[in-house]
């Protein structure tokens, strides 16, 4: 454990895309503790209890999920497990102590079938079991413990892991062309901002005056298509000198999936910045940070500086 004196964050899912971004960039005020899985297993409602109870948390934040959209439709139970029962456990020993629960969801809760952002108020439809695991996650969080926030995002990507701009930089470097997806709608959105989003929460919860619960969106500011998204990737990589494809949009029908992604994964995120005073930023501002610290473009620019 830390000496430090500063309030200290419980972190589950330290390994994945957020979590990775909580422990390099701590929120401001806050000491993260990030136990491995083999010591803080969500399945174990025994160490889930002896990690909650080890000391007053600040909060705790669920960052862990099962994410292989595709693989959860024949590793249901698995999938099940991590983004809802798991959560239950988590919900009910915070609760007995007390403590903010900060759960991570997902626009896969929806089924992408409207012609707007989608609003927290928004009636869920999942159509994967993904979806359905994490809606259900949800649910669990807010019976079982009333001092949470269940944060709501979308189009997840980051310098790490498996994700949408790491594979395409990755692709890059063989393919002569692409074909990507252009007639889904959404909202990229970096980890690094979405660790930012979790301090805010953080801070707020600390907060004397009555704190927020509920349901929140947080995700990239604008909208763009996955198409877009690449288009930009492509874009900002070329400046560092990368070797780029060439791309071609195609619809959903000509790349076929075992999942059903919803075609408009929009979030409106007017409520998250009125509770908690931050603004996401543009998604190709994030983008470009991202691509500049993995093409390295960042470093060459401030070696000239």
């Amino acid at each position: 454990m830390s000496g430090s004196s500063l309030p200290a964050l419980l972190l589950t899912g330290g390994s994945g895309q957020v979590g990775l971004a909580l422990r390099e960039a701590p929120p401001a005020g806050f000491q993260v503790v990030a136990p491995p899985r083999a010591e803080l297993d969500l399945a174990d409602a025994g160490s889930v209890r002896r990690w909650v109870g080890d000391r007053p948390w600040a909060a705790v934040i669920n960052a862990g999920a099962w994410t292989a959209v595709d693989a959860a439709e024949a590793h249901a139970a698995e999938a099940w497990a991590a983004n809802a029962h798991g959560p239950a456990i988590l919900a009910r020993a915070t609760a007995e102590r007390g403590l903010p629960l900060v759960q991570i969801s997902t626009d896969y809760v929806f089924d992408g079938g409207l012609d707007r952002p989608y609003r927290e108020d928004d009636p869920v439809g999942p159509v994967s079991v993904y979806g359905a695991s994490k809606a259900a996650g949800e649910m669990a969080v807010a019976a079982l413990n009333p001092r949470h926030v269940i944060l709501r995002t979308a189009w997840v990507y980051s310098p790490w892991g498996t994700n949408f701009l790491r594979t395409m930089l990755r692709l890059a470097e063989t393919r002569d062309a692409l074909s990507v997806i252009d007639d889904q709608a959404g909202c990229p959105t970096s980890a690094l901002d979405i660790a930012g989003a979790i301090g805010a929460v953080c801070r707020r919860l600390g907060d004397p005056a009555p704190q927020p619960a509920g349901v929140f969106h947080f995700a990239g500011a604008g909208e763009t298509t996955w198409y877009g998204f690449a288009a930009r990737i492509f874009e900002r990589a070329a400046q560092a000198g990368v070797r780029v494809p060439a791309l071609t949009p195609i619809p959903s029908a000509d790349w076929p999936t075992p999942v059903r992604r919803p075609a408009n994964s929009r979030l409106d995120t007017t409520h998250f910045t009125r509770t908690f005073g931050l603004a996401p930023r543009p998604w190709t501002e994030a983008v470009d940070e991202v691509v500049d610290r993995l093409t390295g473009a960042g470093e060459r620019q401030g070696g000239r500086a």
